[in-house]
């Protein structure tokens, strides 16, 4: 698998870095750079915008992140997907202001045609 086969869009489902595992559910938007490097935009539950930047080798796709939540402020964090293949990307992640005892999860599923809904 190469970088380019990652281009396209994603389904999302995941669980929050927390003790309860809130569910959410949403978009993953991957393109490249002039450098072939990764750009992602993912959109949460229909009203969180997130964006980050990463690299890719060896069928492991590594993204940092940032968004702006609750009172304006700035998160960060860090996403690692195993790339099952081109279609299926399982992964998790962790903030810097998320609880350190736990660890998000994110599963993605390439969006093939218009037809494709999110439940």
């Amino acid at each position: 698998m190469t970088i380019q086969d990652l281009v396209g869009t994603f389904s999302i489902i995941g669980s929050n870095q927390d003790d309860e595992k809130n569910s959410y559910k949403g978009e993953l938007k991957l393109s490249l750079d002039a450098n072939n490097r990764i750009i992602a935009k993912w959109m949460i539950d229909d009203t969180q915008e997130q964006f980050g930047t990463g690299f890719f080798k060896d069928n492991i796709l590594v993204i940092n992140f940032n968004y702006k939540g609750y009172d304006d402020k700035n998160f960060k964090g860090t996403v690692v997907y195993k790339c099952l293949n081109k279609d299926i990307l399982e992964g998790f992640w962790s903030e810097e202001l998320g609880d350190p005892n736990f660890l998000g999860m994110e599963n993605c599923f390439r969006v093939k045609d218009s037809k494709t809904v999110l439940n």
